[in-house]
């Protein structure tokens, strides 16, 4: 008896030795197996199409980003580019500050006057001297003199800035009071960006719409509290500021990263009529919601500019076709930023007019008119 259960037990064991192997192996993939990245349908629905390449009328782009070391052939470039799409005016906002902030207005608008004006930028990394509010509101006041129309702040303060005991700056930390006060008195502009795609702050899993962006740019993700405040905490620094200086006039950058909550956007407009905001790389918030966007578009038809941020021409026509067109179900140009499709929200013309630049030559100062219809 104890003979054939021995026998047994090792039948059982060469079995399993022998079906080893084929257990071990990775279970077969299909052939035509791909990555969601490499997912890249193209539709078979037959609609109406009306693609633009120009925008409707001429516009100011209040976003934009260009070096203070560019040539006068990158310039020419530029302008050509420019003409093709329908940009009138470029706001730069990587302008800079005092000797560095002369050399990159001359590079644009010192060759061309008519088609660029720039933002000053504040130097943070003195603040913890005790002069540092007066001398940045000091040299505001300069760099305004030698040409600049607005100020640009990025998003280091509120994020990543610290002083010297290791805390984080908040945005409407009171030391800089100053600085935005003395933007209010000088009649210019603070276009600020605070925060990230409230994303960026969830877990990192199947249902984060980011997810593909922060899992090819992992630094990007804020989900560490030992690291940074939350969103919430983060973006309504942001909004106490504003609140703390009414007679300043402020452009919250990306539709303050709550284009996915227009209702809560627009409250925050209602509520502080010295505020504004602008489309800069969060068109597909709006074009994957076009009812939506379009009744808030119209409603806050005077408190919305347009942007894009980063410059390829190529990229503005989504924008125009999203603004300008009832279409459906066309492509967005950056799949990290929408997954989705876009819809147009066929704006009225004269909401268009505000958007594109009526709003920009109200709140801007300096940008020349002769380009704009009345």
């Amino acid at each position: 008896m104890r003979l054939r259960s021995a026998i047994t037990v090792y039948a059982i064991a060469v079995a399993a030795l022998a079906a080893a192997p084929l257990l071990a192996q990775e279970p077969a993939q299909p052939a035509n197996a791909m990555t969601f990245e490499e997912y890249d349908p193209r539709s078979t629905l037959v609609v109406p199409e009306h693609p633009r390449t120009k925008a409707k009328f001429p516009f100011i782009d209040v976003h934009n980003h260009q070096r203070r070391d560019i040539s006068e052939a990158d310039v020419t470039k530029l302008v050509a580019d420019m003409d093709r799409i329908g940009l009138a005016v470029m706001v730069n906002l990587s302008g800079n500050s005092g000797e560095a902030f002369k050399q990159t207005h001359a590079a644009l608008a010192g060759r061309h006057p008519k088609r660029f004006v720039s933002f000053a930028n504040v130097d943070f990394r003195s603040i913890d001297q005790p002069d540092f509010a007066m001398k940045a509101a000091q040299q505001l006041e300069a760099d305004v003199k030698a040409g600049a129309v607005g100020l640009k702040i990025y998003k280091n303060l509120g994020m990543f800035l610290t002083d010297k005991s290791g805390k984080r700056v908040p945005t409407d930390d009171p030391r800089l009071d100053p600085i935005w006060a003395k933007a209010g008195e000088l009649g210019i502009p603070v276009l600020i960006h605070t925060g990230e795609p409230s994303p960026f702050w969830s877990p990192l899993d199947k249902h984060n719409e980011r997810w593909l962006e922060l899992t090819q740019f992992p630094s990007r993700r804020r989900d560490d509290p030992a690291k940074f405040a939350s969103f919430e905490q983060t973006m309504n620094e942001q909004f106490n500021m504003f609140r703390k200086h009414p007679k300043t006039k402020f452009i919250s950058a990306h539709l303050a990263w709550l284009g996915n909550d227009l209702t809560r956007l627009g409250k925050l407009l209602d509520e502080l009529p010295n505020v504004h905001t602008e489309l800069g790389a969060v068109l597909h918030e709006l074009g994957r919601q076009p009812r939506a966007a379009r009744a808030f578009l119209i409603k806050y038809q005077d408190r919305v500019l347009m942007g894009k941020d980063i410059w390829n021409p190529e990229e503005y026509a989504t924008y125009f076709r999203v603004l300008e067109t009832d279409d459906e179900y066309f492509d967005y140009y950056r799949k990290r930023h929408a997954f989705w499709k876009m819809y147009g929200v066929g704006l009225p013309d004269e909401v268009l007019r505000k958007i594109y630049y009526k709003n920009a030559l109200r709140l801007i100062p300096g940008i020349d008119r002769s380009a704009f219809p009345e």
